[in-house]
C-alpha cells in the first residue's frame, strides 16, 4: 500500500509509521462534550457526502474515532491526527482546531473510502495554519446566488479550512439586503433587467431576508467560517440611487445599473442624508452579522460629479481640504467612526489609504490590498492591518484559467493560472518587517460575467483549492508539483461532491 496521504492544503508535518487502519463502514466519531457541536456538524457533512456517493452510510462499532481536548499547542487553530492501527484520535486545545481535524479526516473519507471498507496507513499529522485570514469573497450583487448554493459553496470551503467568508452585498447592479428604514433599497435597489444574455431580458431580481441571512450566519459559524459583510460606499453606489435620488449629487435619473464599469454618479458628499442612512444600514450590519468586521468598499469612486456639486464644493471648504479627493477620506474617517461606536472594525479597499493627509485612515481599519501589492506595502508600513487579495497574483477568480476565448471569465486583464494562485504569497519582501500585520489573503469571486452558480464553481475550483494553501501552509512547505499530485486525488473529493470544476492545464 502507498504510504501517501494526499490533503490539501498540506499540513505542516506527515510522519508515517507501521501498519494500517482498516474499518468496514465508517467509524462512530465519538469524543469530548466539548466538541459535540463540531462532531455532530461533521457528521452530518458525512452523511451529506455518503448520499451524493449513493453509499449507505454504515458504523464500524469495533473502530473508533476519537476528538479530544488535549493538544498542547500556542496556535488556536492546531490539531494533531493520529492514525493508529485500531483508531483515530483528533487531539486540539480549541473547537476551532477540532474542527479543522475532523476536515481533514473528512477529506480522507472521501477519497479512501471503498465500497464499505475505509483504509489508511497509520501516521501522525500535526497541523495549523500560517495565516488566521484564509478568506474567499462572493460578490452577490452582479448575480443574485441563491441561499442553497451559498450553503454548498460554504461547506466546500470548510473542508478547506477557509475561515472567513466575505460577502459583497452591494453594487451598482443590487442591493441585497433589507434595511427597515429604508424600504426602497430592496424595493427598487434590487431589481434590474440585464439584456446583456443573447439579446433575451434576463432578470435578476432578489435580495435575502433577515431570516435568510441569519440561517447562512449559522451555517457558515458550525463550520468555524465568520462571515465579513460588505456594503460599497461612497461609490458603487447606483443602486442606492436609484432607491433614494435625493442622495446623489444631481438628483437623477439613476438607475440600477444592467451595465458593469465604474459610474459616475456617486453618493454626495455635501449631503449629511447619507450619513444618516449609513447610520441605518450599520444598525442592521450589527444586527445580522455577529462578526467584528465590517467591509466598507470604497473602491474605484470617480470624482467628476463632486468637482461639479456646489454642496461638495461647500463642504470641501468647510472642512479646509485643498482637492475634491481628500473628500472621500473624510467620508472614510466618518464611516469608521459610526462603526467603532458599535464595536466593528472597518476593513476597506486599498484606496482608502489615499488622499489621507488630514482625515488619516484610523489605526485600528484594516487594508484589503487588490490593486497589486502596492497598498499592503504602504498600509503595513503606516502601521495598519492587512489582508492581501492581489488582482496581480492569482487572487481574481473571475479571470480566465488560462488566456483562451474558449474560457469564461474576464477579457481584459489577461488570466490567472492554478500556479499563479499558488505562487500567491502574503507577505512580500517589502513587508517582512512588518509581518505580524498581515493578517492573511483571500481569493474574490466577482460575479459580472458568472450568472449561473456552475459556472462559478467552475471558475472558483481548483484555483481556491492553491489559494487555500497559500494561506494554510508554511512557506517552506510549499511544492506546487507536490501540490499537484495532491490535486487529482483531491479532484476526486471534489467530484463526489458534485462540484464543477476547471479541468485544464494548471500552468499556461
Amino acid at each position: 500500500m502507498e504510504r501517501h496521504l494526499s490533503i490539501i492544503p498540506k499540513p505542516v508535518s506527515i510522519n508515517y509509521g507501521n501498519g494500517a487502519f482498516n474499518s468496514t463502514g465508517l467509524p462512530v466519531i465519538t469524543g469530548d462534550d466539548e466538541y459535540r457541536n463540531e462532531i455532530e456538524t461533521v457528521t452530518e457533512q458525512l452523511r451529506n457526502d455518503f448520499d451524493k456517493m449513493n453509499v449507505k452510510l454504515s458504523f464500524d462499532t469495533e473502530k473508533t474515532i476519537v476528538c479530544k481536548k488535549g493538544l498542547i499547542n500556542e496556535k488556536p487553530e492546531a490539531y494533531k491526527l493520529t492514525i493508529l492501527n485500531n483508531e483515530i484520535i483528533i487531539e486540539a486545545s480549541s473547537k476551532t482546531g477540532a474542527f479543522h481535524g475532523l476536515q481533514t479526516l473528512r477529506q480522507l473519507v472521501l477519497s479512501e473510502f471503498c465500497g464499505e471498507t475505509f483504509t489508511l496507513p497509520c501516521a501522525e499529522i500535526t497541523d495549523y495554519p500560517r495565516f488566521s485570514w484564509r478568506g474567499f469573497m462572493l460578490d452577490c450583487s452582479r448575480y443574485f446566488y441563491s441561499v442553497d448554493f451559498i450553503k454548498q459553496l460554504i461547506d466546500v470551503l470548510s473542508l478547506h479550512h477557509i475561515s472567513r467568508f466575505h460577502w459583497h452585498l452591494t453594487d451598482d447592479q443590487g442591493w441585497r439586503f433589507s434595511v427597515p428604514e429604508y424600504p426602497l433599497l430592496t424595493e427598487i435597489g434590487s431589481r434590474r433587467v440585464n439584456n446583456r444574455l443573447r439579446g433575451k431580458v434576463f432578470y435578476n431580481d432578489g435580495f435575502y431576508t433577515e431570516e435568510e441571512i441569519r440561517e447562512i450566519v449559522d451555517f457558515a459559524s458550525r463550520r468555524h467560517i465568520e462571515i465579513i459583510p460588505e456594503v460599497d460606499l461612497p461609490g458603487h453606489a447606483s443602486a442606492i440611487l436609484a432607491a433614494y435620488p435625493g442622495l446623489g449629487c444631481t438628483g437623477g435619473y439613476y438607475r440600477v445599473e444592467d451595465r458593469f464599469g465604474i459610474f459616475e454618479d456617486v453618493l454626495c458628499a455635501g449631503n449629511e442624508l447619507i450619513f444618516d442612512l449609513c447610520e441605518k444600514v450599520f444598525d442592521t450590519l450589527v444586527r445580522l452579522f455577529p462578526s467584528k468586521w465590517v467591509h466598507i468598499g470604497g473602491d474605484e469612486v470617480l470624482f467628476n460629479r463632486w468637482e461639479e456639486c456646489y454642496k461638495c464644493q461647500r463642504k470641501l471648504a468647510e472642512l479646509g481640504l485643498k482637492n475634491i479627493p481628500e473628500l472621500q477620506s473624510w467620508i472614510t474617517y466618518r464611516l469608521a467612526d459610526m462603526l467603532a461606536k458599535r464595536d466593528r472594525i472597518t476593513i476597506g479597499w486599498d484606496e482608502i489609504l489615499d488622499d489621507t493627509e488630514k482625515f488619516k485612515l484610523p489605526k485600528d481599519a484594516v487594508v484589503m490590498s487588490w490593486r497589486g501589492n502596492e497598498g499592503g506595502v504602504k498600509a503595513s508600513g503606516l502601521g495598519h492591518q492587512v489582508i492581501m487579495a492581489s488582482n496581480n497574483d492569482g487572487c481574481y477568480l473571475d479571470y480566465k484559467h488560462i488566456d483562451t476565448k474558449e474560457e469564461p471569465g474576464q477579457t481584459f486583464n489577461g488570466s490567472a493560472s492554478v500556479y499563479l494562485s499558488y505562487s500567491m504569497e502574503a507577505v512580500t519582501p517589502e513587508m517582512e518587517n512588518a509581518d505580524s500585520l498581515i493578517l492573511g489573503g483571500q481569493c474574490n469571486l466577482w460575479s459580472e460575467l458568472i450568472y449561473a452558480g456552475k459556472i462559478a464553481e467552475y471558475m472558483i475550483f481548483p484555483r481556491l483549492c492553491a489559494i487555500a494553501e497559500a494561506v494554510w501552509t508554511p512557506k517552506e512547505g510549499k511544492d506546487f508539483e507536490d501540490f499537484s499530485r495532491r490535486l487529482a486525488v483531491h479532484k476526486k473529493r471534489l467530484d463526489i461532491l458534485e462540484i464543477n470544476y476547471y479541468r485544464g492545464k494548471l500552468q499556461p
